[in-house]
């Protein structure tokens, strides 16, 4: 009788599997907590009204859970200010540049995108190259600017001030989005009769509009969080924003208090994850990006 052979499968690979599956998880669990643990720091340290000064020593969990530090925040993070005075000038500020920075970035972009002119590419690489100078470059020439045309201690100053350091990204991000767009489109617009405008507002703007936002919101943030440069235009009290009154309670006379900075950062999340929840909607409404308008 011929012999039969009997086959056992090698458990070892599927252990080995097993193993590499296991060590990657574990992997991903550290790096999350790497992440989320100061997040969470954040949080309880603004629940906590028994923190009056620096942490001296390591906690996960309050000592004592409370919306005091909150609601004392929310009422007056500053000396002449309510969190909602704070609020309305970032939202300004960081709206204004936002604004200017896409309407004029646009036109800049789709210029460089279509259009051909001697210097073209030099221009748009010196464009490219103003995002990596530093901040405080621009604070002498921004100032004498600003200074000689009244607008230096004004808030539409400091929206100037912020539309400028996000104008070269936000015009490249543009200027991709722009190029991307088929000119065949165009093309088809032009030959019924539309107007190069026209066929920029209506047919180029539209499928670009993901980009556009993504451009709005990256000069939204900059606006929103950047405090170095307020300082120097900004000398009311009351045009001050969210960002420089907690470096003005980080850098205070006293040393900062932990528990109402905490709070005050928490609070200052919430805008910035609203706008996100409010213009994410347009990633997906792109048909250049497989979106679908619903």
């Amino acid at each position: 009788m011929p012999e039969t052979r009997t086959w056992v499968r090698d458990p070892w690979p599927r252990r080995r599997r097993r193993a590499a599956t296991a060590l990657t998880y574990a992997v991903l669990a550290l790096v999350a907590l790497w992440v989320l643990l100061p997040l969470w720091t954040l949080v309880w340290t603004a629940f906590d009204p028994t923190l009056k000064g620096y942490p001296s020593e390591f906690q996960l969990w309050p000592r004592e859970w409370s919306l005091s530090v909150i609601s004392s925040t929310f009422q007056k993070p500053a000396q002449s200010l309510s969190f909602l005075g704070l609020l309305k000038n970032s939202l300004f500020v960081a709206g204004t540049a936002a604004a200017i920075s896409v309407v004029f970035g646009a036109s800049m972009a789709y210029a460089f995108a279509r259009m051909r002119f001697p210097g073209r590419t030099a221009g748009g690489f010196a464009i490219l190259a103003g995002a990596f100078l530093p901040a405080v470059a621009l604070m002498v020439p921004l100032y004498v600017l600003l200074e000689a045309v009244g607008l230096r201690k004004t808030q539409m100053g400091l929206a100037l001030v912020y539309a400028a350091m996000a104008m070269p990204l936000a015009l490249w991000l543009m200027r991709a989005a722009f190029a991307a767009v088929p000119k065949e489109l165009e093309e088809a617009a032009f030959l019924d009769g539309a107007g190069r405008f026209q066929t920029f507002r209506r047919v180029t703007l539209p499928l670009a509009a993901p980009s556009i936002v993504v451009a709005a919101l990256l000069a939204f943030l900059i606006g929103y969080a950047e405090f170095a440069l307020g300082w120097l235009f900004v000398e009311k009290g009351t045009d001050v924003t969210i960002a420089m009154a907690m470096s003005g309670a980080e850098i205070g006379v006293f040393g900062p208090t932990w528990s109402r900075l905490a709070a005050l950062v928490l609070l200052s999340i919430v805008p910035v994850v609203l706008v996100f929840v409010v213009l994410q909607r347009w990633f997906l409404r792109s048909p250049l990006y497989g979106g679908t308008d619903t």
